[in-house]
């Protein structure tokens, strides 16, 4: 799993992490599965990574656990059918509806914090910026492969992006810096000094880009195994 957003607007595959996932399907038929998943991992992104000294310069990371629940359809490209060696295997496309939470932190004094709670862009229920949600809406958008490995298994893989409504999963939403003495008359210390963490304490650059959301992605390969005894799902040529 890993992120795409403020921290990592051109890298593929950075900072990827274990993840995992729990699937439930259900065949309609040979060309359409309605999918059901769970899934369960972290991404992080650290600007100290980055090629530009701008971006070294601000200085900014963040990790976060991801916990998703998902469900929709998959749409085969071919019949498919366990155990059928006439329909063995197909390609698919994933499209789905979803919710995840997110936590972003980050290490400060030797310690993981808590970013949402501290407002680090001026955020606070008693301001006119308020927190945004640990809970967001995602749409997950996919390609695989599956292959049939008998009568009850089969084995998959694919990669899914999803599109998000939200641009804090890593904490970095606005373009500028919040004033740093009105910041810490609303938040505190803290969050100015995780707010503006430039190395040489004169960053000019923008904090973030308000115009994209935040997106993350999850790949991954499984085995799917068949309950029941049931007869296999109608083919549809």
């Amino acid at each position: 799993m890993f992120y795409i957003g403020d921290l990592n607007q051109f890298k593929p595959f950075y900072k990827s992490k274990l993840a995992g996932s729990l699937v439930y399907r259900f065949n309609v038929h040979s060309r359409m599965t309605l999918r059901f998943n769970a899934t369960y991992g972290n991404i992080a992104a650290d600007d100290r990574d980055a090629r530009q000294a701008l971006i070294v310069n601000r200085n900014l990371n963040f990790t976060s656990q991801i916990k998703e629940l998902a469900g929709g359809l998959e749409f085969h490209y071919m019949p498919f059918q366990f155990g059928n060696r006439r329909y063995i295997g197909t390609a698919y496309m994933i499209t789905q509806l979803g919710f995840f939470h997110m936590n972003p932190e980050t290490e400060y004094n030797g310690e993981m914090v808590a970013l949402q709670s501290l407002g680090t862009e001026g955020q606070s229920s008693k301001g006119d910026i308020k927190p945004y949600s640990k809970y967001q809406l995602c749409i997950p958008l996919g390609l695989g492969v599956k292959l049939s490995l008998g009568k009850y298994c089969s084995f998959n893989v694919d990669i899914a992006i999803r599109k998000t409504f939200t641009d804090y999963i890593d904490d970095v939403g606005s373009d500028t810096y919040m004033d740093a003495a009105a910041l810490a008359a609303i938040n505190g210390a803290d969050a100015v000094a995780l707010s503006n963490r430039s190395l040489d304490g004169s960053f000019q650059g923008r904090r973030g880009n308000s115009t994209n959301k935040d997106w993350y992605v999850y790949a991954g390969g499984m085995l799917t195994f068949r309950l029941g005894k049931g007869n296999n799902c109608p083919v549809i040529r």
